[in-house]
């Protein structure tokens, strides 16, 4: 994918999963929720994490008031939820990720993985940029935020 958002894929990254997703300029929302839900330390850990990141713009696609509810204190355990549910243990690239058909994520439940002619989809949203390399995994840019099945 060559130059990614101002990061170059595949290149050897001296910065975190969280410094390479600020420095991107595209995610304050997700850092913001990634603070809110005290995530912070442990995607600057040693990992190593697969991120499915929504952009800012995918973020403002979902339904009014639904981001600033998220980041209330009182609904910080849902925020983790759906925080950790973008998250995959250890790092796969997306040479490893067109091969699988779901993957079991932090948040213990699984997001389906479809690859085709069009790309690859995690659950109903895009991937939009792939193998962005952080010093502690690796960033997939997705077009939607993606939400745990309830229950």
């Amino acid at each position: 994918m060559g130059l990614v958002l101002g990061l170059k894929a595949g290149v050897a990254a001296e910065k975190d999963i969280v410094d390479t997703a600020a420095a991107a300029g595209q995610f304050q929302t997700l850092a913001a929720a990634i603070d809110a839900a005290g995530l912070t330390e442990t995607l600057k850990g040693a990992g190593p994490f697969t991120v499915f990141a929504p952009t800012d713009d995918a973020f403002s696609k979902l339904p009014t008031g639904t981001v600033e509810s998220l980041l209330k204190p009182e609904n910080k355990e849902k925020l983790v939820s759906v925080l950790t549910y973008h998250v995959v243990p250890g790092r796969v690239l997306a040479a490893d990720v067109v091969k699988l058909n779901e993957a079991r994520t932090v948040n213990g439940k699984a997001v389906s993985i479809k690859s085709s002619g069009d790309g690859v989809m995690v659950n109903d949203a895009h991937v939009t940029a792939a193998d962005v390399d952080a010093s502690n995994g690796v960033i997939h840019v997705i077009d939607k935020v993606i939400l745990p099945p309830e229950g």
